[in-house]
Parts: structure tokens; sequence; C-alpha cells
């Protein structure tokens, strides 16, 4: 099997994972599903709260956020952010979720749509706020775990729906 990701050969990565787990691709695929739905769901419903206290607290007092942490942001409170984080990373998450469980012909591509999502919240999030919180590191490796997911989530779709590997070259 052959695969490019831009100029970079990571054919080995897949091979590590599809001999680290044993059995069949699709058990590979199975356990990449769960671990993927409790990341979305993680993502999801934490947005959903935090994007929702946001919303309707808009001084950010019920999560314990100050509002000088907005000034040098193009913020004056959290309504805003609260309506995006809400959205963005609560509502899609929750939607790719469902596309995941329903077993959408695109949930793998979602899922790394998601990824790439949650790792630019984060780090828009660092660069407007000048600091790094605890909360920021979890969530961008829960991005980065779904980036990875999502693409491997696509490699054994491909595989386990041709039944032989893919021998393209680049």
């Amino acid at each position: 099997m052959r695969c490019n990701y831009g100029a970079w050969n990571i054919d080995w990565i897949y091979r590590f994972i599809k001999d680290f787990i044993p059995g069949k691709i699709t058990k590979m695929k199975n356990l990449l599903k769960i671990l993927t739905s409790l990341l979305l769901l993680f993502n999801g419903i934490g947005a959903i709260y935090g994007g929702g206290n946001l919303i309707f607290y808009r001084a950010g007092s019920t999560l314990h956020l100050s509002a000088g942490i907005l000034q040098h942001t193009p913020f004056q409170n959290f309504l805003i952010p609260g309506i995006a984080l809400f959205i963005i990373n609560g509502l899609c998450s929750l939607c790719v979720f469902a596309a995941l469980v329903l077993n959408f012909k695109k949930a793998a591509l979602l899922v790394f749509i998601q990824g790439i999502l949650l790792v630019t919240w984060i780090a828009v999030q660092v660069v407007l706020i000048y600091d790094i919180y605890l909360l920021h590191v979890v969530m961008f490796v829960t991005g980065v775990a779904l980036i990875i997911n999502g693409f491997f989530l696509k490699k054994s779709c491909i595989m386990v729906s041709t039944g032989k590997q893919n021998h393209s070259t680049p």
C-alpha cells in the first residue's frame, strides 16, 4: 500500500497501527469509531455546556472567566465567542458523532474536518488571549486525535470496502 500525504510517506504509521491491533482491519475500524465517538462527545457536550453558559451569562462568571481575558480581542463580552463555541464545536461535533454512528459515507471526512476546526479554534483562542491554559492543551490534543482518527477511519473504509490494498502511485 502506498499513501502519500503531502510530501510525507506515512505508510509506516498505518502498517504499525494495523499490526499493533490483532485481527482484521475491521477491528481497528471499530476501535477507532469508539475512540472517535468518545472524543466527539467529549468535545460536543463540553462545547454545548460552555457555549450555552457564555451565551446566557455573557460576563463568563459561571465558568469563572474574567472579562479581562477579552482585553486583546475584538469582543466586549463572551456572547459572540459563546455562540461560535456552541455551534462550531458543540452542534457540529454532535452532528459528526451522529454521522459516524449512522455510518454515513463521508463520516471519516467530517471527523477530519471537525478535528481541524477544533485545532484552529484553540490556536485562534490562544493567539487572541495571549495565554495558554491546561484546557487549551487538552482540547488541542483532542483535535489532533480527531484529525488522525478521521484519516485512519478513511483508510480503513477504503481497505474494508475494496477488500484489498490500494496500490496507487504518487
